[in-house]
């Protein structure tokens, strides 16, 4: 089976404009998260079908876009393999933290594409079962 589209990011000059015109377009909900210092990230939900957020471009001079991203198994080693087949690599593994980690890069076409892993979930601590009692004797 192939690698799913799972999340679709605007980088964008304008955030507040961004979602003032795409929640009254499509009646997304949006919700607010902090990011790091002075820094929103916006999640998109979108109800069916894949979701995304909205952020300020992380350098001013880069366009104003829409980036999808793919999910895999293992982002350095996608990138590596993206490299290889002749990608420009932007963003070679970052961590989004306890969420999991992305990498991004431009295609040989001139594409921009974003790979994500989530993160490995823990496996729920075992509880042990009770202790038993001792029977009392009579």
């Amino acid at each position: 089976m192939g690698n799913p589209f799972v999340h679709i990011e605007l980088n964008t000059g304008d955030v507040d404009r961004a979602k003032a015109f795409y929640k009254a377009l499509f009646d997304w909900k949006l919700k607010d998260m902090p990011m790091g210092p002075g820094q929103t990230y916006t999640m998109l939900d979108v109800g069916k079908g894949t979701g995304g957020g909205m952020m300020a471009k992380p350098m001013p001079s880069a366009p104003t876009q829409w980036l999808p991203y793919v999910e895999v198994a293992d982002v350095k080693k996608a990138i590596a393999k993206a490299e290889k087949g002749g990608a420009m690599i932007v963003v070679p593994f970052m961590p989004i933290g306890e969420n999991g980690s992305i990498g991004i890069f431009i295609d040989p076409t001139g594409a921009g594409l974003g790979v994500w892993t989530p993160a490995k979930k823990k496996a729920p601590a075992k509880k042990k079962p009770p202790a038993k009692k001792k029977a009392q004797r009579k």
